[in-house]
């Protein structure tokens, strides 16, 4: 692994041991050694990153006092103002180095963290539907900055695991993990197709803003499935259209100016998807439209945001003319 500042060597080393030391507590040490690999290959890969030095050193202007506070509620917060003696100006400059900040919001040190996405807008409305957490070991799939692993933790886990590819995110996760070093949740730099096959060994497993990303939707349930031991719950939130069993989007193109959005089906069609694949007790417990005020530019995401992905005429509809984002949530066990 490249040499890096001393702050993101400890940091890594630090979670990679306790890591090792929390998968063997949970008797799902058949599958420590992989993790392990998969931990240090992402941390290798994240690396080489062109923006990792800037990154790293962002972390290192950061206050290193040890928060007394600290919230996983809807702002997941760490530190007040009053709990460093760096300025608030010094504290925001650092973090607005690790821009864009795309799910949240968090605080730190009294410097609010204003994301694109209101995470806890979706967290409210999938919490009140699922098995209750207490206890249990859960997975997030496509994590992004690991806000709802805090959630999760509010929630009862006792081990919140998040995978994502993502560079920036794993520093987005580390900016709040330093200040919560004991705690059981974990950012595993790495994707769902390298996860071991056949673990069976989540409680319960969540797939948000994921599946229409997946060229092979069934494959990624599958793999979900695998991941859950007997009885857990899959919480699946995706991408919908209006209409029947039989009735699926594949945009022509770009679906509101993304271009990796591949099959957008009904509730009716995911539920069959399902069903096929048998899972059980399948229930759509939400079905939401995305506003402008859950997606939006902020200060701390300054790039297109949803107001310019939509029709400017007709918000109903995405630039290109298909209908606007509704995203729905099912809930299912195997």
């Amino acid at each position: 692994m490249k040499q890096a500042p001393f702050f993101i060597q400890d940091y890594i080393k630090h979670e990679q041991v306790s890591l090792a030391k929390v998968w063997l507590d949970f008797d799902v040490e058949n599958h420590q050694k992989q993790i392990l690999e998969l931990y240090n290959k992402g941390w290798q890969k994240i690396c080489d990153h062109g923006d990792f030095k800037r990154w790293a050193n962002a972390l290192e202007v950061l206050p290193t006092e040890k928060p007394q506070t600290f919230s996983y509620a809807d702002t997941v917060s760490v530190g007040s103002e009053t709990e460093t003696q760096i300025a608030q100006d010094e504290v925001e400059q650092a973090l607005q180095q690790l821009r864009p900040w795309r799910k949240g919001p968090f605080q730190v040190f009294g410097v609010d963290i204003d994301t694109e996405w209101r995470s806890d807008w979706k967290w409210n409305r999938v919490s009140p539907y699922i098995a209750s957490l207490q206890g249990r070991k859960v997975l997030d799939i496509g994590c992004g900055s690991g806000y709802h692993l805090w959630r999760m933790l509010e929630a009862g886990a006792e081990l919140a695991l998040g995978i994502d590819t993502s560079a920036l995110f794993a520093f987005h996760f580390a900016t709040i993990k330093r200040y919560q070093p004991h705690a059981h949740a974990f950012f595993l730099p790495t994707g769902i197709d390298e996860m071991p096959e056949k673990m069976h060994s989540f409680d319960t497993v969540f797939s948000m803003g994921i599946l229409y990303h997946r060229k092979e939707p069934l494959s990624h349930l599958m793999r979900i499935k695998d991941l859950l031991r007997d009885g857990g719950e899959m919480v699946l939130e995706t991408l919908v259209v209006e209409g029947d069993a039989q009735t699926c989007l594949m945009p022509k193109a770009r679906y509101a100016k993304m271009r990796n959005v591949w099959f957008i089906p009904s509730v009716a069609m995911l539920t069959l998807w399902l069903e096929r694949l048998g899972f059980k007790d399948i229930r759509c417990v939400d079905v939401n439209i995305t506003s402008v005020d859950e997606q939006r530019v902020t200060n701390w995401m300054q790039f297109e945001s949803l107001a310019d992905y939509l029709d400017p005429n007709d918000s109903s509809k995405t630039i290109e003319g298909y209908s606007a984002p509704c995203r729905a949530t099912l809930v299912a066990t195997v």
